[in-house]
């Protein structure tokens, strides 16, 4: 990764982790996140329960103040308030978090949304002072069809229309391959860092290499502790969206490798 950029290892804990056990989840591994990142300016961490699991894990970060580490969400719904049941407004995660993920593969795939939706949520987050992480992606057929630069350079041109100057340079963009997410079988770290290669260079035509160099691309699809260093190796990749590994031990140890990797 760049020098210039910190690099952020996030956890995506998914649909695991009630309240309880997310706040002594919380609570098992910050004090290791912490010790970790504060000898590392160039890392930081962020965590995203589910939204029930958001207020406890909130309450322990509270109590266990860790610069460095901070608390995201995994969705949103782009409306202030109103008759939307069980959605979740941005100002109201924006009383617990910093970040939200948004567009990531499972919503796209099982919950119908679409490039114009995530659009809505991306600039509703922006709005709101929230870090959209936005997720693109190509799934199987179109990896094997050989419709992967295709694929994501219209989710990019799609996704991320219509920002500001300002918001163009502080998003946030992983790039989860839908065939690696939860198989075991990771792209490799030359394969994922064309295309993250691909992302910043179709970005820097949309919002000028400026922004396209500011922003931050993760890497997201089976990464483990064993893997990652490969990937933090690339100069284009700047950190991991992580799925089942973030809600095991695994997950400090991702983060402990990340700071290894890129220690000035």
């Amino acid at each position: 990764m760049a020098t210039s950029r910190t690099a952020i290892i996030a956890g995506n804990w998914k649909m695991n982790l009630g309240p309880q056990q997310a706040s002594s989840f919380a609570r098992e591994i910050l004090p290791a996140l912490g010790d970790i990142i504060r000898h590392n300016s160039s890392l930081m961490s962020i965590l995203c329960p589910p939204s029930i699991s958001l207020a406890s894990v909130h309450k322990v970060m509270e109590a266990m103040p860790t610069p460095g580490v901070e608390l995201g969400a995994q969705n949103m719904y782009y409306e202030d308030k109103g008759a939307f049941t069980g959605e979740i407004a941005p100002g109201m995660l924006k009383e617990l978090c910093t970040t939200v993920i948004l567009g990531h593969s499972e919503r796209r795939t099982y919950f119908g949304e679409n490039d114009e939706l995530v659009n809505k949520k991306t600039l509703a987050a922006f709005a709101y002072g929230l870090r959209p992480i936005v997720c693109v992606g190509e799934n199987t057929d179109q990896y094997e069809s050989g419709e992967t630069q295709s694929v994501i350079k219209t989710q990019i041109q799609q996704s991320l229309a219509g920002l500001s100057g300002e918001q163009a340079s502080q998003i946030v963009i992983a790039y989860e391959p839908i065939w690696a997410i939860g198989t075991g079988k990771a792209a490799t770290a030359k394969g994922a860092g064309e295309v993250i290669h691909f992302i910043r260079h179709t970005y820097a035509s949309i919002y000028g290499e400026s922004a396209a160099q500011a922003i931050r691309i993760l890497y997201g699809g089976s990464v483990t502790s064993a893997n990652i260093s490969e990937f933090m190796a690339h100069p284009d990749i700047d950190g991991g969206l992580i799925g089942g590994a973030s809600i095991k031990h695994d997950f400090v140890e991702i983060v402990r490798t990340t700071a290894e990797t890129i220690r000035p």
